[in-house]
């Protein structure tokens, strides 16, 4: 069997692999830590569509003679499927209620659907509440539609432009223990709030331009290696939510003083000189 990738043959051994599910299997994990997918499958000339690629997973690879596989980058994918949603949305806002059910059922049979049910399901469930009336409105889900595209087609942008954010959540943190002592309760709930979307954007972005660019292993952020940069920005996380949770106004104004302000401000800069 002759195996292509993006048109071009591949010196590739066969050894346990039996079927065709085997092989695709095996690419995918080959080209998946490089931040890439398989977008098409063609066996023997013939393009297999989502409604016949399962069926096709256990044939023999004695029985192909050639195989060809369009590849792309994962963000180039996201893209894809987000812009289709933001377009779902538009539709959805300008159509007459008795059509709303057909587009959310368009949209829930579409490709683009099914990559981000797999690979971006945060946006998968909030598409789904929207379309069936029950989540966020499709205006606002737009906007957080436009941020997520804005993050995976553009994200050495994104990232620079977030600097005036990260100072002011920053020093919203620092002041949490004085919010917390002086009953300003909803301030404290609202800088909580914003730590932690501005935190899992940063997480977005840093683990979208590693899979294409870097590697955790070399990586170094505020002078340790970036796994356990990351593993301890994690912890103290945990520990954040955990003594939020229990009402220790203490630890809470502690951990988000000393500990998470700094250690955003350190990762945003280290994320910045990466999109350089």
């Amino acid at each position: 069997m002759i195996i292509s990738i993006n048109g071009k043959p591949i010196d590739i051994t066969l050894d346990t692999e039996k079927n065709l599910g085997d092989v695709l299997q095996g690419i995918d994990m080959w080209i998946s830590p490089a931040g890439n997918r398989i977008r098409g499958i063609c066996v023997d000339g013939q393009s297999l569509q989502d409604d016949t690629l399962s069926g096709a997973f256990p044939r023999d690879v004695r029985d192909i003679k050639e195989l060809d596989i369009a590849v792309s980058p994962w963000s180039e994918l996201a893209a894809e499927a987000l812009e289709t949603l933001l377009n779902t949305c538009e539709f959805y806002m300008n159509a007459q209620f008795d059509e709303r059910t057909q587009i959310a059922l368009d949209w829930e049979n579409s490709a683009a659907a099914r990559f981000l049910a797999s690979e971006i399901p945060d946006m998968y469930d909030l598409a789904g509440r929207t379309l069936s009336g029950e989540g966020l409105s499709a205006p606002d889900l737009a906007i957080l539609i436009a941020e997520r595209l804005r993050e995976v087609s553009e994200p050495k942008q994104e990232i620079c432009a977030a600097g005036n954010l990260i100072t002011n959540i920053a020093e919203r943190m620092e002041d949490l223990p004085l919010d917390i002592q002086t009953g300003k309760d909803q301030r404290a709930a609202e800088t909580i709030q914003l730590f932690a979307r501005t935190t899992e954007k940063l997480f977005r972005i840093f683990f979208l331009l590693k899979s294409e660019w870097l590697s955790l292993d070399t990586l170094v952020i505020d002078n340790l290696p970036a796994k356990t940069f990351i593993e301890e920005f994690n912890s103290a996380l945990k520990e954040l939510s955990s003594a939020y949770e229990n009402r220790d106004t203490v630890l809470t104004g502690d951990i988000a003083e000393y500990e998470l302000a700094p250690r955003m401000v350190k990762f945003y800069t280290a994320i910045k000189e990466i999109a350089r």
